[in-house]
């Protein structure tokens, strides 16, 4: 592996490991001589450029007893070893990437050794072997079709002998509808069956998480195969998805509520940046409890956009309490439950009724709409949430954004600045929801009963987050 070059030489001396890079190097030369080193600017999701040394190469793998080479392409971070490469595959203009567990619609390639990565017991070497393993099991690459039906072999043609060259990752947006769910509890599974039934989607992932109190609900599924349902245990399975449902718990026998909710902060803190990477432009919606505590854990541990990251919160008692109005109170007005998921919960009611054209407001709160709410709430009170019925709430928070249907739900979101909100907490507030997230309705003033509410639980939620460790 020449690493001679000025421009190797000149990034790799800004790496914050200098000498141990290089000795990972020279192993990757001596057992994988084909991969060779170049430099070039990578672009992360949030736009910003560095200049990074790649590796380019062809990997041998073998096929239904034939032999291939895929190309592929490693970004190595300035903080490598001690942080796994960016892996890409680098399709000519003849091939098309065939997405799978472990490879997306970009190109970017998703294993197991990449989650874990633990140097010095991981190395690009055993990423190397890994990745030939996986694609002998699942091809990543095809060739593109010219009419009519093609050899599935043909693909030989295209990669046994290909030459390197520095071309740009080939792109397709597939517009694939693909949903996970993680947790195999009850929760999990009603979400996966309800979302089923009531959204169009092309795959769903169902991940059984090792560390989750309702971990193994999830083999009735693999016994009788669902239709585009796959069963894993394993994070990367989620990789390319649309939205993104989190139901995993992993209460404790703690006696400390601060103690058992800490325990569901470090579940978290092995899933969410995954499911993030894995899916950087994923939706995800938070049904783990306490929802408004798990949700802000889930936004701050994801790097994501506060508009992409919700929780169920408050959807189901609004779906309630909107049809509880028009059937029993004869309103035929939107309205909804805000706040947190507690006794401190109140109701606000919309300006129009559902299918109105007119775009929704809250109205404000008054001495003439808070006895309607009350009356309301009262007969939705002790309906209690099950977990089908959180199931059917969180597959109507999915269908909304999969269909881009702008509906607006109460979801649990960054409150910080609405109606005059100044502390980082997450409530249930009424926003709309589409395919790019949410979307919060203008904050309006509260009557001071209300209000009261609405700040006691900002207090103790807030007091909440400042003694967890994130």
């Amino acid at each position: 592996m020449d690493l001679s070059s000025d421009n190797v030489q000149r990034i790799l001396s800004k790496y914050k490991f200098h000498d141990v890079a290089i000795e990972e190097l020279q192993k990757i030369e001596r057992i994988f001589p084909g991969m060779k080193p170049t430099t070039d600017t990578y672009t992360f999701s949030d736009s910003t450029q560095k200049d990074l040394l790649k590796l380019l190469g062809n990997l041998p793998v073998k096929y239904e007893g034939r032999s291939y080479n895929f190309p592929i392409q490693l970004w190595l971070l300035d903080s490598f070893p001690f942080t796994p490469p960016i892996c890409h595959l680098r399709p000519t203009a003849t091939m098309v990437i065939r997405e799978g567990k472990h490879v997306d619609a970009h190109g970017r390639i998703h294993l197991p050794g990449l989650h874990s990565w633990d140097y010095p017991k991981s190395s690009v070497v055993a990423l190397l072997n890994e990745m030939s393993a996986k694609f002998e099991e699942e091809p990543p690459l095809s060739s593109k079709p010219a009419g009519g039906d093609k050899d599935p072999h043909e693909l030989l043609d295209l990669v046994s002998n290909l030459k390197l060259n520095d071309g740009s990752i080939g792109r397709r947006d597939q517009r694939v509808k693909k949903v996970t769910v993680i947790g195999g509890g009850d929760l999990g599974m009603a979400s996966v069956m309800s979302i089923l039934s009531k959204c169009n989607v092309d795959k769903l992932a169902f991940i059984d998480v090792a560390d989750s109190s309702t971990k193994g609900g999830s083999t009735d599924l693999e016994i009788f195969s669902l239709p585009k349902v796959e069963v894993s245990r394993d994070l990367s399975a989620s990789a390319g998805s649309k939205v993104i449902v989190v139901t995993a718990n992993a209460w404790s026998s703690e006696q400390s509520y601060v103690s058992v909710v800490q325990t569901n902060v470090d579940l978290f803190r092995g899933i969410v940046p995954n499911l993030a990477r894995l899916s950087p432009d994923a939706v995800i919606v938070v049904a783990s409890q306490p929802v408004d505590i798990m949700t802000h854990v889930a936004w701050r541990q994801s790097g994501l956009p506060p508009t992409r990251v919700v929780g169920a919160g408050c959807n189901l008692d609004s779906e309630r309490l909107s049809h509880a109005l028009n059937i029993n109170l004869n309103t035929h007005k939107v309205a909804w439950v805000i706040g947190e998921l507690s006794d401190n919960k109140v109701a606000v009611i919309s300006n129009t009724a559902p299918n109105s054209k007119s775009p929704l407001e809250i109205v404000p709160g008054s001495s003439s709409t808070k006895p309607l709410l009350d009356r309301g709430l009262n007969i939705v009170r002790n309906r209690g949430q099950r977990s089908w019925s959180v199931g059917l709430s969180v597959a109507d928070i999915v269908n909304s954004i999969l269909t881009n249907k702008m509906k607006t739900h109460s979801v649990t979101t960054l409150a910080q600045g609405w109606g005059g909100i100044g502390t980082e907490v997450f409530l249930s507030l009424p926003c709309v929801m589409g395919a790019n997230g949410s979307t919060r309705l203008a904050g309006v003033p509260l009557v001071p009963e209300d209000d009261a509410k609405l700040r006691e639980s900002i207090s103790s939620l807030s007091n909440l987050m400042t003694q967890l460790k994130m």
